[in-house]
């Protein structure tokens, strides 16, 4: 089983590259392989509406992307790790999620399944704030972008109310559930 990662957060070692880390050693101590991206360290940008993709399902920019694709077609689980900015996913992230438009227009209008259909994907957001909505448009946008893949949203772990770099250390069950998730994840 392949396992893709995806840290949408630009902080490094903070709440939500810890909280996906944590989510990777359960996967892993169910036996499956794991690939983490840091989205922040990569050159994605973002989509141009040249609408390539609908001629052939490709997108017609070249950048990291083209590497990117094929990591969320061959994975069995996609992970999307991501704090809230603004009550939504960090600009980073959201270029990779737009950019997969060619993977929309592949399925939707080309009419083209993505492959094994049946994996599953998970989202795990981190906020600050305690707001009641605070991830309601981050899973909206998280649904759109795993069908768009092929990919089943099983599963999330929402936290509120950690902001401080490493506090997620401190919730009294965040990175326990974290790594109960990825076991689950990996017995798909």
């Amino acid at each position: 089983m392949q396992v893709l990662g995806i840290m949408g957060s630009p902080r490094v070692k903070g709440n939500t590259d810890l909280l996906l880390d944590e989510v990777l050693k359960g996967v892993e101590s169910e036996g499956a392989e794991v690939e983490k991206l840091v989205v922040d360290k990569l050159s994605i940008s973002p989509c141009k509406e040249y609408n390539g993709c609908l001629r052939d399902g490709n997108c017609v920019i070249r950048d990291d992307m083209d590497d990117v694709y094929r990591k969320l077609l061959e994975a069995d689980v996609v992970i999307v790790a991501s704090p809230m900015f603004f009550y939504g996913v960090p600009s980073q992230l959201k270029a990779l999620i737009d950019r997969c438009q060619a993977l929309w227009a592949r399925r939707y209008v080309l009419k083209q399944e993505p492959p094994d259909l049946g994996r599953k994907g998970a989202f795990l957001g981190v906020g600050a704030t305690r707001g009641e909505k605070l991830f309601d448009g981050s899973i909206l946008t998280l649904k759109y972008f795993f069908q768009a893949i092929g990919v089943e949203y099983a599963n999330d772990l929402l936290i509120r109310g950690v902001d401080k770099k490493g506090e997620i250390r401190d919730h009294p069950t965040a990175l326990a559930d974290a790594f109960e998730l990825g076991k689950s994840l990996a017995r798909r």
